[in-house]
């Protein structure tokens, strides 16, 4: 239970009272009027409300909607200030002759979404306030019911369209009994012409098919000779169709301008759009200059030829072996056309990496199609140096504080080979320096040196992605080398030498729903790790035990596995969603050997995300979700029963729990690095985090847009398992509400559209390691600091000091947090 003191109380109480008097003042108080029209009525607001039965979802989307058809002359154009507050500048002179417009705008748009039997009623009002005439403008809306289809049916002149149509029912947008709209109806066709694109219709367009839309009573097409029955009928069916509109839909050929209006004797516009195409000959053209001409470089004769089976490269230098576009060609000879195959070959070409521009021709012959590729070559190699800075105050071992900077050189090969094969090279050296009276200037010195390669294609010991399915599914296939070195050395502490290489594939696939996932597998990662303690480390170990089982040396032979994909929903095109899965293996099969089995780390590790992006006109919603948790299943008790503390969750720093400093929240509630004078960072087997952020426009300076925003973080992380040495550091159930930190806070966003810096400002309303109030923050007795803890220098056992821990943390991030 969670006792509030009385100050707290009143606060909290009082702060509400003056949320509900601003909420409760009219608008028009709370709006600042500027450049407004002289003793002239002018429009102060405009607002639509809707009547009648709607869902949630549909009455929101069709009052978003409505917003923007309203006429222009009856637009108050509003923007937000701290959140209660309006301004309002250069509103229009009010006009009610622009009424009118409005509504048949309004009604064009509701029988666009199949809302056919709408009733409107207008009203508006003129308040005088401070010698001003404001007018509020009112549009009452009935939608009525929506017309529903009913059936759908296709008239093609073509058995083979028809016969595509019919066995493609599953994946259709037009359904029985799906409410109709325009933008439903040229979504479906837009779906049938890409369906015939992929099955060789090469020159049908969306303009060769119509829709068309039949809402008659079929009760009144049966004959009849008394007049009284069919006036019944018609009176009937009137009924009917405003209690249940219906709609027949029928999907046919677009006819000639001067065909009949028989459906038997329907007219092609264009004859070569009904007809199927195969795939004829490729050619590429891997050395085209930005300035050449494509159609030129067609008829060029001087251009030597390599040609491989059914693929024929054209070159003047041999700066290309022929290998990677003929694996990334993936029309077959005499094949029928798809058109996804086309923009898979043109996108895959683009994303290697080789080639800065694809372009490309098509050549007709007959019933086939021959393909041209002119490929403009990136430049091959360039060089990039930068220098990098950061103020460290507290790390692994120490709670002093540096200064470090870093230099970074990087080369880029993009044409390794002659293969396309994209190499990567950085080298990092840099140094950090303290200030600090009666330490050593140069208290850290960092090296390492990486090597990448990218592969444009996958290497494995057995053919892959060659079959017609995988064909099609697979997408930007990659193999993955990379080997990295580094140094540290830490003065007095420790020096660690360590070597990763791995070996791995990524690849994408769409899958039916037209969602593309991402996957990356790494069936080999190796890291050998090397440590050298030093004095000052092995007093910090006398200090506090648990750190030893931070600086553990063992061997990592893993394999890993991850799953990525955003996505939106057609029905909500404005929410994002972003999933990620992953999951890591160490020791499974390496661990069986006696040779590699006292060396190795043996765990397993598995992480899922999920991050949903709601935007609105002006603001937008982001929410987040993260779990992570890892195993330690190995039997040494050398390398102790966590993880190790490189493959560990932490939390904390700029795009975390962004009230706590990076690596400076947990475990659990323990109290043990809180309390250390040597070791402040933390790690765990086990994270919890959820995180959502409401982000809105503040200004606009030149090219630079100033965004807020507000946030609160929730989560922690924790052990697994039990240790005597670090108590309530593992997660308990029963202990979960005590352990979990919450964070508030508000930022600012300096957007350069190329790219955005942030700086977060969080405080730490509740701290699991607070002793006072179980955690909650008490505003009555709000400090900046939390001295509650005394504690024994690292560095002087006989020497006690006080353990400042700040309530608040300001964070500098580059990009979003999420």
């Amino acid at each position: 239970m969670i006792f509030y003191r009385k100050p707290l109380f009143l606060i909290l109480v009082s702060l509400f009272a003056v949320v509900c008097f601003l909420s409760s003042c009219s608008e028009q108080r709370r709006t600042t009027v500027k450049n407004y029209p002289v003793d002239t009525p002018y429009v102060f607001s405009n607002l639509v409300k809707l009547e009648g039965k709607l869902s949630k979802d549909e009455r929101n989307k069709l009052q978003t909607q409505l917003e923007n058809y309203w006429d222009d002359s009856l637009v108050a154009r509003k923007s937000q200030q701290f959140f209660f507050f309006y301004k309002l500048r250069n509103p229009p002179v009010f006009d009610s002759a622009n009424i009118n417009p409005t509504i048949t705008f309004m009604r064009g748009y509701l029988n666009s979404q199949g809302y056919y039997n709408p009733s409107f009623k207008d009203t508006f009002y003129v308040d005088t306030f401070n010698n001003q005439r404001r007018v509020s403008v009112e549009i009452n809306i009935a939608p009525g019911k929506n017309l529903v289809v009913d059936s759908i049916g296709y008239a093609l002149a073509d058995t083979t369209l028809e016969q595509l149509a019919l066995t493609n029912t599953k994946d259709a947008y037009l359904k029985k009994g799906v409410p109709y709209s325009k933008q439903l109806v040229a979504t479906e066709l837009d779906r049938l012409v890409s369906l015939y694109r992929r099955n060789g219709y090469f020159y049908l367009t969306r303009e060769n098919l119509i829709a068309e839309i039949d809402t008659t009573d079929k009760a009144l097409l049966e004959l009849t000779i008394d007049p009284f029955e069919q006036a019944q009928k018609i009176a009937a069916a009137a009924e009917r169709r405003k209690q249940n509109p219906v709609a027949d839909i029928l999907v046919m050929q677009r006819q000639a301008a001067d065909s009949a209006t028989r459906r038997d004797s329907l007219m092609l516009v264009d004859t070569s759009a009904f007809k199927r195409y195969y795939v004829g000959n490729t050619f590429y053209y891997p050395e085209t200059r930005a300035t050449e001409i494509p159609d030129s470089l067609m008829n060029d004769t001087s251009l030597l030829v390599n040609k491989r089976r059914t693929v024929t490269m054209l070159y003047r230098d041999g700066k290309f072996k022929i290998r990677p576009m003929f694996e990334h060609t993936y029309l077959r000879k005499d094949s029928v056309y798809n058109e996804d195959l086309f923009f898979k070959t043109m996108n895959n070409l683009g994303s290697i990496g080789a080639w800065g521009q694809v372009d490309s021709r098509m050549e007709r012959r007959g019933d086939t199609i021959d393909f041209h590729y002119f490929l403009v070559p990136n430049i091959k190699q360039n060089v990039t140096v930068s220098l990098e800075a950061s103020r460290n105050t507290g790390d692994v071992v120490t709670t002093g504080s540096f200064f470090g900077t870093a230099l970074n050189f990087s080369y880029r090969n993009r044409n390794v080979w002659q293969r396309a094969i994209q190499s990567f090279t950085a080298l990092r050296g840099g140094v950090e320096l303290s200030f600090s009276e009666g330490s050593s200037l140069l208290q850290t010195l960092q090296g390492s040196v990486a090597q990448t390669y990218s592969f444009p294609r996958f290497i494995t010991p057995f053919k892959i992605g060659r079959g017609e399915r995988n064909r099609q599914r697979l997408d930007n296939v990659k193999t993955l080398l990379s080997v990295t070195g580094s140094y540290t050395d830490r003065k007095d502490f420790f020096r660690i030498r360590s070597l990763v290489t791995g070996w791995g594939y990524e690849w994408k696939i769409k899958y039916r729903n037209g969602i593309t996932g991402v996957w990356q597998y790494k069936p080999l990662n190796i890291e050998l790790y090397s440590l050298d303690t030093l004095p000052k480390l092995d007093t910090a170990f006398k200090l506090n035990p648990y750190l030893r089982t931070a600086f553990n040396t063992g061997k990592v032979v893993s394999q890993q596995l991850s799953f990525s994909t955003t996505f939106s929903n057609f029905n909500h095109p404005n929410i994002t969603h972003f999933i990620r899965v992953s999951a890591e293996e160490s020791g499974f099969l390496a661990g069986l050997t006696n040779i590699l089995r006292d060396d190795i780390y043996r765990f397993i590790k598995l992480e899922g995300e999920y991050r949903q992006l709601i935007n609105f006109k002006k603001t937008s919603l982001a929410f987040r979700g993260y779990a992570g948790a890892g195993y330690n299943y190995g039997n040494n008790e050398k390398f102790g029963k966590t993880l190790p503390f490189f493959k560990q969750f932490i939390a904390g720093g700029p795009n975390s729990m962004r009230a706590w400093g990076l690596r400076l929240l947990g475990q659990g509630s323990s109290l043990l690095s809180d309390t250390s004078g040597a070791f402040r960072d933390r790690y765990g087997d086990m994270q919890l985090e959820a995180n959502a952020e409401y982000r809105y426009k503040i200004a606009q300076i030149g090219s630079m847009n100033v965004a807020g925003a507000l946030f609160v973080d929730a989560g922690n992380i924790w052990n697994i398992r039990k240790d005597s040495l670090n108590p309530n550091s593992e997660f308990s159930i029963s202990r979960f509400g005590h352990d979990i930190a919450i964070g508030v806070g508000t930022g600012i966003r300096l957007d350069f559209n190329y790219f955005l810096i942030r700086v977060d400002f969080g405080i730490k309303l509740k701290d699991p390691a607070r002793l006072a109030n179980n955690g909650w923050m008490d505003l009555s007795d709000f400090t900046w600091r939390n001295k509650e803890f005394t504690v024994y220098d690292a560095t002087d056992p006989s020497h006690q000091r006080i353990i400042n821990r700040n309530n608040y943390a300001i964070q500098l991030g580059i990009g979003l947090p999420f």
